[in-house]
């Protein structure tokens, strides 16, 4: 059997934990995806990319038994995001505010929620829940004890139980992180990606530019969550360096596509034209998002959001994750929001065509794996 070779670039979400993290997640999942076909993929160490370890790491995925090799370059900005991402809560707190006065300025809220309800509630309830959630915990322990000590005690002791136990829920509904999130992405529509972040999408353009002229079977340009959004600029960038026709084998993937969280925003006009910029161009773009995860925008083509038309061909599909799962392992994604995010990354109990592995380490192409999905009732 004739070697099927794969190129893979991977830009992933607002996440500190970097290439080490994910590495091992693909190593896993690579092991599910074996127990399920029996074909032996073996997963190789981690080296840096070309550019150099700052903008790359890549490690080789060999599937023998399909005869497919796959090179996975995993395009790091996690650098980046460790700079920006705020540990001190009160901080955070005072952000938050910031960040929330400049999404009612900003945010175009009624056509995010014409557009997708379920984000728009991802978005609002952080600030929320960061308010009533320590208040609760102090309020209502402060007036059972009210009854036997004096009021400063009481408030005191609520206030100390409130310390004590609020972070563990608040971590548990993932606001902090949902805080952090929403603040980058206030700061990234008001002010641009910024020197730092600018030189690294052009040395992620120049590394896709570099190989597609390569002798790949495929290159798949895979973003989840965050990346979707600056992958749009990269995919700008990429076209900038090599004209209006990019190859036949090259196409994009947006997995838990959150590009409105900056597009809708008025003043991203630096984002609304790359945009605009790639509403003239082929390419080939596939959409995975997932209804229940509630910070995703299933079914919202991210090329329409600023031009009416597009040139791209594009399919905007849901993954349907729960077909994928026995009902006892399923952890539910309307219950566990922050775990349906990520399954885009993951393996279930049954094999699904566009299922992370089943795209980077399969023998089907893109278009195959879609044709095969379309298929399941």
């Amino acid at each position: 059997m004739q070697k099927f070779k794969r190129k893979v670039f991977y830009l992933g979400g607002f996440d500190p934990r970097g290439v080490r993290f994910y590495h091992q997640l693909y190593r896993d999942q690579a092991g599910r995806y074996d127990r399920l076909t029996g074909e032996g993929v073996t997963v190789g160490g981690r080296r840096a990319g070309p550019a150099g370890s700052v903008v790359s790491t890549i490690w080789s995925v060999d599937n023998e038994q399909a005869g497919v090799e796959t090179d996975y370059e995993f395009l790091r900005w996690e650098d980046l995001v460790g700079k920006v991402w705020i540990r001190n809560p009160l901080t955070l707190a005072f952000r938050s505010i910031a960040t929330y006065v400049g999404h009612g300025r900003f945010m175009q809220f009624k056509r995010m929620k014409a557009l997708r309800p379920g984000p728009v509630l991802t978005i609002c309830y952080p600030p929320f829940l960061a308010v009533m959630i320590p208040l609760l915990f102090a309020l209502l322990p402060a007036l059972l004890l009210w009854s036997v000590l004096p009021f400063w005690a009481a408030a005191l002791a609520g206030i100390g139980i409130s310390a004590m136990a609020s972070g563990k829920w608040l971590n548990k509904l993932v606001v902090p992180w949902l805080l952090r999130f929403t603040y980058y992405h206030h700061t990234l529509a008001a002010g641009g990606p910024g020197d730092a972040l600018d030189a690294r999408l052009d040395a992620f353009a120049r590394r896709m530019a570099e190989e597609l002229d390569e002798p790949w079977d495929e290159v798949l340009f895979l973003t989840h969550s965050a990346g979707t959004i600056l992958g749009m600029s990269v995919m700008r960038r990429l076209f900038d360096l090599r004209g209006i026709a990019l190859p036949d084998h090259f196409a994009m993937v947006g997995m838990g596509q959150v590009v409105p969280v900056v597009a809708l925003r008025t003043d991203a006009r630096w984002y609304h034209a790359d945009l605009r910029a790639l509403a003239d161009k082929h390419f080939r773009y596939v959409d995975l998002s997932f209804p229940p995860d509630g910070a995703a925008y299933f079914n919202v083509n991210p090329l329409l959001l600023e031009s009416d038309t597009h040139a791209a061909r594009v399919d905007m599909l849901s993954p349907r994750f729960h077909l994928f799962y026995d009902p006892e392992n399923y952890h539910g994604g309307w219950s566990n929001k922050y775990e349906a995010h990520f399954d885009y990354l993951r393996v279930g109990d049954r094999l699904s065509p566009v299922d992370f592995l089943s795209l980077t380490a399969g023998r089907r192409t893109l278009d195959d794996a879609i044709a095969a999905f379309r298929t399941i009732p």
